[in-house]
């Protein structure tokens, strides 16, 4: 069994997705009948990792059912989900990310290639979707030799963030160590955990883990819903 953990980051209020999200927090939205968060907690056992902490927030007890369904799996509440960014969520498990090879991923993704953690990256990374053209998106910027010199938004002919990265304990280790830093001083609040790791670029080495578009899709509103899933339209809303 594989020793790797996985941090699944459900806390959000998921407001572009409205209405339905008004009751339903955005990770247990359905795609083809099943929830986005079990298609990527069955993705993740389905590769043998058992030790899985989902961080939740908004509406979290609707997540209850998670832990008997799947042994291992942990809830862990992100207090801060309302006021503070999503480096909130990674706060609140920095104590399970250090000195661990972890998974890092938004629970708000449908997959649909169940295989894409069977395959363990040889390096710390994130995956990547490459994108001709410009991007107003999350990308990376790369030296010639692969390794990532900027996460941030904007780019053209770059890898695009899916909502998926893999950490070396090493690597984990500094990033659980910076956001802890980071909250002990102002402006923390508005930051974005992968905005930590912009500011430790130097002392990680991060590549790009490339993927297919049609292996993992992020979904963002009712209308990109219902392009994957028919059943969603204005009747069943």
């Amino acid at each position: 069994m594989s020793s790797d953990i996985a941090i699944l980051m459900a806390a959000g209020l998921g407001t572009r997705m409205r209405p339905l999200t008004e009751r339903m927090p955005k990770p247990l939205v359905k795609v083809r009948g099943i929830s986005m968060i079990e298609t990527v907690i069955g993705s993740l056992t389905g590769a043998g990792i058992r030790e899985i902490y989902v961080v939740t927030g908004y509406l979290g007890e609707q997540f209850s059912y998670l832990p008997s369904k799947y042994p291992g799996l942990r809830l862990v509440n992100n207090p801060d989900y309302e006021t503070v960014n999503n480096i909130s969520s990674i706060r609140a498990v920095t104590d399970v990310l250090r000195g661990r090879n972890a998974f890092i991923c938004e629970a708000d993704l449908y997959i649909s290639d169940p295989g894409i953690f069977s395959s363990r990256p040889e390096e710390s990374c994130y995956y990547g979707k490459f994108v001709p053209g410009h991007s107003d998106d999350w990308v990376f910027d790369t030296d010639a030799g692969g390794r990532i010199t900027r996460v941030g938004k904007g780019g053209s002919d770059c890898y695009n963030m899916c909502g998926i990265a893999y950490f070396m304990e090493n690597e984990a280790s500094i990033i659980a160590d910076a956001v802890d830093e980071r909250y002990l001083h102002p402006g923390y609040e508005d930051m974005f955990w992968d905005d930590v790791v912009n500011e430790n670029l130097d002392r990680l080495y991060l590549t790009v883990h490339p993927i297919d578009n049609a292996q993992v899709t992020e979904i963002d509103s009712v209308k990109e819903l219902s392009v994957i899933d028919p059943d969603y339209d204005k009747e069943n809303l």
